[in-house]
């Protein structure tokens, strides 16, 4: 006689004899004996790599914060819950501090920077563990390569990339002010497929830099269908952020719904003369995803912005790179003509001097860093007016440029896109070489600042918005699958720091300053920062877009 009882053992069973009897009523007896044996901790409990315990846990999704511990094994959250009677490798306290995914920042600029400080200290100092970089159309475009040298290198935090319009237009057609014909484009939508299965996370445009800013719309949207057909993001630092901002934002918008490709608009922000006007602009862009479209944006939380001297020059002007520049600069009726452009563009402005534009570094003279225009061109001697501040610009022009820092935006507007639900938290920076120059401190503490002033001291958002805004919701819009929260079965990358205390130190008088406050960072699993000290651990990967296709 088959013994072969097929049954769910939590249902009623009547027995057919006495044997089926006996052995229904000893599974019972053992089942109840499990189930004492779980609850009472008799069985061996799980042994952990890491607990993180007592922290006052923010998941990332814009949930409220509870207490409770975390397991990690390897690179993986395991459990959240109460694990005070499990054990573990290592064992942190995380009384009093808060629990909260590691930051993603979306807009960084790290290429060139990677061998000088591969622990990207100025990022993990403030709670960053993922960058994607490419941004403003500017990025290596054999991102298969670049990702073989990262991979080699190996850095603190992770990395994803996008590919830049810039260098993918360069690659094809040079500097030149040229329309592509249908060849030229196919072979740019040729590379930015290429980057796309090689696992980029979207297509960039830096539409105020050469060449980007003489292609015209159609041509950006041709490359963002090819970016599109992977399931990229497109990226954008708009034509105009200052006086024709809604123009720029609507192109933006509108490259999104030609392409059907989700847009992320680069460094929201408003300059003279349309100050106040950001409730305007966000309403373009919930307009937009009114009508279905996937737009989103991100911001940096200070009232400068930082670029190249260049953005100051007529576009014309910069047709065919720097040695047709000094050409042009060289002709007499041309400079004539350039300075009259730029009177005119300050007048359109509502600017009266260069006051508001400050050197950050300038290679060919590394003694005006940190000085603005107007006091560099008073130390030349020449007066205060707008004419000879523009030599004194031209005349750095000429020298090879410069990085700068405008003070050009207004605080009112910061604050109104950061309540904006669907607006990022972005450092617009590359990996900072600690003392060189003086840069915009958003390389140093963007993360830190709207912990410390728009969320402890100003209230402009809860804590744990701002959380969201730097986890869940860049891991969802670029497709980092399985990182922005904590949840069991996602990637241990996690800060730690202490609510009271955490600080942006950096400056625009003193820039090189590490923020403060963040007491543990872990990346996939690997203690990063041990009580505020960077461990020089170098376990950051590589995170690959949703087109990426391996061997091919």
């Amino acid at each position: 006689m088959s013994t072969n009882l097929q049954h769910d053992p939590l249902m009623p069973f009547k027995p057919r004899n006495p044997n089926h009897a006996t052995r229904s009523t000893l599974f019972k007896k053992l089942y109840t004996i499990c189930l004492i044996l779980i609850s009472t901790g008799c069985f061996a409990q799980q042994h952990f790599d890491i607990i993180l315990k007592n922290g006052k846990i923010i998941d990332g999704a814009g949930n409220p914060w509870f207490y409770g511990d975390i397991g990690i094994v390897k690179d993986k959250i395991v459990s959240i819950g109460d694990l005070s009677k499990n054990k573990a490798g290592k064992t942190i306290d995380a009384s009093g501090l808060i629990i909260a995914p590691g930051f993603i920042d979306v807009h960084t600029h790290i290429e060139g920077d990677e061998k000088k400080t591969p622990t990207a200290d100025n990022f993990i100092y403030d709670g960053v563990t993922t960058v994607i970089t490419g941004n403003c159309g500017s990025s290596n475009i054999n991102i298969a390569k670049y990702f073989k040298f990262l991979d080699s290198l190996k850095l603190s935090v992770n990395v994803a990339s996008l590919i830049g319009h810039n260098d993918v237009r360069e690659a094809v057609l040079g500097k030149a002010a040229i329309t592509p014909n249908d060849a030229q484009l196919q072979k740019m939508q040729a590379i930015v497929e290429q980057a796309m299965r090689d696992g980029a996370v979207g297509f960039s445009t830096g539409l105020i830099y050469t060449p980007g800013l003489y292609s015209k719309t159609p041509e950006v949207v041709a490359l963002a269908k090819a970016a599109a057909k992977y399931h990229g993001v497109y990226t954008s630092h708009m034509r105009n952020e200052t006086d024709k901002i809604f123009d720029a934002i609507a192109e933006a918008i509108d490259i999104g719904r030609q392409a059907n490709i989700p847009v992320e608009i680069s460094h929201f922000k408003v300059g003279l003369p349309n100050w106040n006007c950001s409730t305007e602009m966000i309403a373009m862009v919930e307009k937009a995803r009114q009508e279905g479209l996937d737009v989103t944006v991100d911001q940096y939380p200070y009232t400068a912005s930082s670029t190249t001297l260049n953005v100051l020059l007529p576009d014309w002007l910069q047709d065919g790179g720097h040695d047709s520049v000094l050409k042009r600069l060289n002709n007499p009726l041309i400079h004539q003509k350039v300075v009259a452009e730029m009177i005119t563009d300050m007048k359109r402005r509502t600017r009266e001097h260069f006051d508001y534009a400050v050197v950050a570094h300038c290679d060919g003279d590394p003694s005006i860093n940190g000085k603005s225009i107007m006091q560099i061109n008073l130390a030349k001697g020449r007066p205060s007016t707008i004419p000879d501040e523009i030599e004194t610009i031209l005349d750095i022009t000429k020298i090879g440029g410069a990085s700068m820092v405008f003070h050009g935006l207004n605080e009112a507007d910061v604050e109104n896109i950061l309540r904006y639900p669907l607006s990022m938290v972005a450092s617009d920076s590359g990996i900072r070489l600690f003392g060189s120059g003086v840069p915009h401190p958003r390389g140093y503490g963007s993360n830190a600042r709207v912990l410390a002033y728009y969320v402890r001291e100003k209230n402009v958002i809860r804590m744990e918005d701002a959380i969201r805004k730097m986890t869940s919701l860049p891991a969802q819009k670029f497709h980092l699958t399985n990182r922005g929260l904590l949840q069991p079965g996602m990637f241990a990358d996690i800060v730690i720091f202490d609510a009271g205390t955490v600080k942006d130190q950096s400056t625009f008088e003193h820039p090189h300053a590490y923020s403060t406050g963040f007491k543990y960072v872990l990346v996939n699993g690997n203690i990063t920062v041990d009580n505020f000290k960077h461990t020089g651990t170098r376990k950051g990967v590589i995170l690959h877009g949703p087109g990426y296709q391996q061997n091919n």
